[in-house]
């Protein structure tokens, strides 16, 4: 059995795997409640399967980007599992989680989310000859940006799409695809994946050191001296 935890923004989920089929799934609006709400959650999914943790032999947890308090709550949990039960853990790309619910269209995928200060997180995925690939390494950007190097009909995802819709339709168009409301949701079910192909391969991260992927640092105020 693995378990795959998710906390990277305000939407969290989880999902249990047995035998590389995924038995149980939960996702939910947790806002800023993920040190309340994760563990309780997966307690109840453990239950109502007849499961308990002693019985899982991996770890698999989204590594950001992402809000900072979502991925140290979902991160020091997973590594906490991992070091308590001694099985291995792997870290997957929160933005490569979102983009690959929508691999089978093999049209570009480029998932968005919010980096603040009037900037983007992305990057860009396809699968290509049956092969996932990552066509763009994940960087910070400007919707502006952003939208003059796509030159094809390429899928946008992710949290912050809706509330960056019509700035993506006006630079780009037709060329812009927009998933609906219940296509859009990010599910740990994908991020199980991801992580089931690198445990095969055994690249399993070290849980001394994996660290959340936040691509710049959080905006702290210096403290003022007299």
């Amino acid at each position: 059995m693995q378990i795959a935890i998710d906390t990277s923004t305000d939407t969290a989920s989880l999902a249990i795997i047995q035998d590389e089929e995924i038995i149980t799934e939960l996702t939910w609006r947790c806002g800023q409640n993920h040190s309340t709400q994760l563990l309780p959650r997966l307690t109840v999914l453990l239950s109502q399967n007849n499961l308990s943790l002693e019985s899982a032999e991996g770890i698999i947890v989204a590594r950001g980007p992402g809000s900072f308090n979502g991925l140290r709550v979902g991160i020091s949990t997973a590594k906490g599992l991992a070091f308590s039960l001694n099985i291995p853990i792997v870290g997957i790309s929160t933005l490569e989680t979102e983009a690959y619910q929508y691999a089978e269209t093999r049209l570009p995928i480029c998932p968005i989310f919010n980096a603040r200060r009037g900037e983007i997180a992305t990057a860009l995925y396809q699968k290509k000859y049956n092969k996932w690939c990552q066509l763009t390494n994940e960087h910070i950007t400007t919707i502006e940006a952003l939208c003059s190097q796509i030159t094809t009909k390429t899928i946008f995802c992710g949290e912050y799409i809706p509330a960056i819709t019509s700035q993506i339709r006006g630079y780009l168009k037709q060329k812009a695809i927009i998933p609906t409301p219940s296509a859009r949701l990010r599910r740990a079910g994908f991020l199980a994946e991801l992580g089931l192909v690198k445990m095969k391969t055994g690249s399993y991260d070290n849980p001394a050191t994996l660290q959340p992927s936040y691509l710049r640092g959080p905006a702290i105020t210096k403290a003022k001296h007299r």
